[in-house]
């Protein structure tokens, strides 16, 4: 029997699902990465770590499925959005100092916030694709700053790269580029197919595509894109005779392993992708422009639909500060602390009803696109810390489940008609963030059968590179999820918060500007 693998690297381990041609993941490997912090704001990682990572974990995975990697007959990679520095030769072109060479900035990276700004002032059109405003965890920032602050490095530069390109370009030597990536991240513009060198030009960066090896034109995520060279396949332990399909950003490979199976109502379903940080993506027909939120990308999930992308920062690293700051239990403090809350919420509706935490300890991804706001904890008391942190840490929560509701809410002011959250990620595990994404936002949520959605979606990814499995998708999408319905008991309770929750946070946007195109 043939298998596919997804290969997923995330913010601090590179993941792989082995899958057999039923879509049933049959073996997972994982291997830690580790970061680099050089200054504030400052977050770089290594190329040579993350692939040395991935080897690890698809051998550990192969060895957990039980099978040879001869049995493998296509991969794909899904990855955070972060920037790889290459120089001529393809070998790391570090920005730091250090035995390993960090040569990746990552995408929670904010040294480029000066760069950002700049990219906003110039008023552009690819500022239609990006709600508004480009980000600073975007690569174009990212790139401005490395020409401005460390010429030296930009002259060096013979490839710059998404993340999940480059695994691309070290698995089988291509230099195309994911549509996924490129139209998210590179202002690179879908409709049109092409790049607004104008844009380009005006922020300096008329030398771009050219300096960093970037393609006139993106390429469909799942396309086949080459066999694994000999190297990399020795160092992954599979054959040259194994396939690679087009990767995606790591968010979009949970949405198509999640929403984008739906054979139905693929209009009204959300995908969320909960862990360390939140991504909310939402999948539309027409193009649908919403200020604040990301997009609309054409392709970046499935070919014919349009993405919104919506996000949060910091969600779970919100709730992993709260345990640092506080007197934490030393075990199962996350599973401890989130039945506490949820218990006392059922005998006590008005339960710690006088704190509010404003989750945005990373600055706002969504619906404000504000890098520089702040988080904060409001209300405390003399209360003793003992009583008080389960309080502290379930309105954390219920702060993170309200700024997901002010995403919806920006999104249906668009018209975009969103009932259904498909919940993927870490918090898919929380009992207390499960519920309170269901109360708070009034949506019924769906919990997948499949464990890890996001390499599912990057298997899906990898079966399009491969006719052999023209049916794994169609079966993916044909097993059964977990129904949560939102608790209508709290709903009047959880609306008064959530009105003190806006309270502190600017007034929402009340108009939205549509552009509608027939496909």
């Amino acid at each position: 029997m043939a298998h596919l693998l997804g290969i997923d690297v995330g913010s601090g381990s590179a993941r792989c699902g082995v899958f057999d041609e039923a879509a049933s993941l049959v073996g997972v490997g994982v291997q830690a990465i580790a970061q680099n912090r050089p200054a504030p704001d400052h977050v770089e990682q290594s190329s040579e770590d993350i692939w040395s990572a991935i080897c690890i974990a698809v051998k550990a995975a192969l060895r957990e499925a039980g099978i040879e990697g001869a049995q493998v007959a296509a991969l794909s990679y899904s990855a955070t959005c972060s920037l790889v520095l290459l120089d001529d030769a393809h070998h790391p072109l570090p920005l730091s100092e250090g035995e390993t060479p960090w040569n990746v900035i990552m995408w929670m990276d904010h040294r480029a916030q000066e760069e950002t700004r700049l990219c906003n002032a110039t008023g552009s059109s690819v500022l239609r694709n990006l709600g508004g405003a480009i980000s600073v965890e975007m690569e174009i920032p990212k790139l401005m700053w490395v020409k401005r602050h460390r010429p030296d490095l930009w002259k060096r530069i013979g490839y710059a790269g998404d993340l999940a390109d480059f695994l691309c370009l070290r698995s089988t030597g291509t230099l195309e580029r994911s549509v996924c990536t490129l139209g998210c991240k590179w202002t690179y513009d879908p409709d049109s197919g092409g790049w607004d060198h104008a844009f380009l030009k005006k922020i300096g960066l008329d030398d771009l595509l050219a300096r960093a090896a970037l393609p006139a034109r993106a390429t469909a995520i799942g396309s086949f894109v080459g066999t694994l060279t000999e190297t990399a396949a020795k160092d992954l332990g599979l054959t040259p005779a194994c396939k690679v399909g087009m990767g995606l950003i790591d968010a979009h490979a949970g949405a198509l392993g999640t929403s984008g199976l739906a054979d139905t109502g693929l209009e009204n379903r959300l995908a969320l992708i909960a862990g360390t940080s939140n991504c909310h993506i939402a999948l539309t027909r027409k193009r649908i422009e919403v200020p604040g939120v990301w997009g609309p990308y054409a392709g970046a999930v499935l070919d014919g639909w349009y993405a919104l992308e919506g996000g949060q920062s910091a969600s779970g690293a919100a709730l992993d500060q709260i345990l640092r700051l506080f007197r934490a239990p030393e075990t199962d403090p996350h599973g401890v602390l989130g039945r506490a809350f949820l218990e006392a919420l059922a005998t006590d509706p008005d339960y710690g009803f006088d704190l509010s935490v404003l989750p945005d300890f990373l600055g706002n991804r969504s619906p404000f696109a504000d890098p520089k706001m702040r988080g904060a904890i409001l209300g405390l008391t003399l209360e003793d810390p003992e009583t008080l942190l389960p309080k502290i840490y379930g309105a954390t929560a219920l702060g993170i489940a309200f700024g997901t509701r002010q995403i919806i809410e920006t999104m249906r002011s668009a018209d975009v008609p969103i009932r259904t959250i498909d919940l993927s990620g870490g918090h898919a595990k929380s009992e207390l963030l499960v519920q309170l994404y269901a109360d708070a936002t009034g949506c019924e949520l769906t919990l997948p059968t499949c464990a890890e959605p996001v390499l599912l979606g990057a298997a899906c990814a990898a079966a399009a590179a491969d006719p052999a499995f023209g049916a794994f998708r169609k079966r993916a999408g044909a097993m059964p999820s977990r129904l949560i319905k939102p608790n209508q008991r709290r709903a009047k309770n959880l609306d008064d918060r959530y009105a003190v929750f806006l309270s502190h946070y600017p007034a929402l946007p009340l108009k939205t500007r549509r552009v509608a195109k027939a496909l």
